[in-house]
């Protein structure tokens, strides 16, 4: 089994020093649960997870009462508020070597990187059951 046949390759990448209000348009925009975080040369150097944003600000941000304080939290920038310990992998990296590091790790999602360091794709553990699943379910006779 290899990751490539698992992996997303619809990313969507946000600039180590953007705003998080560009941040939370992206995840309303496109569904999704996780943005890589890139440099000046396009080189991962993190992920920001819609937990991380959703820590990083208030729950009122989304209510009409929100008050100054509140929309004040959207002018942090991503370097702010993502993990300093990138955990990602090599494109090519097998199977069992990614399920490997989502065990020991616990992390919700891989970045895949080429050998430049530039996002190629994620796959997340919700990709990992959805294919378990369709490796498990029996047609119905």
């Amino acid at each position: 089994m290899k990751i490539e046949e698992i992996m997303s390759t619809n990313i969507t990448s946000v600039d180590l020093y953007e705003r998080l209000v560009v941040v939370r348009q992206l995840f309303i925009k496109h569904k999704f649960h996780h943005l890589m975080v890139t440099n000046d040369k396009g080189e991962l150097v993190g992920v920001i997870s819609e937990r991380d944003y959703l820590k990083a600000t208030n729950s009122n941000i989304e209510l009409p009462t929100a008050n100054d304080k509140d929309l004040a939290m959207l002018n942090k920038r991503v370097h702010q508020v993502i993990s300093k310990e990138l955990v990602a992998i090599k494109q090519f990296t097998s199977f069992n070597e990614a399920i490997k590091i989502f065990h020991d790790t616990k992390v919700s999602c891989l970045p895949i990187i080429n050998s430049n360091n530039k996002p190629v794709g994620i796959i997340t553990w919700r990709d990992i059951i959805n294919w378990l699943y369709s490796k498990t379910r029996v047609p119905r006779v």
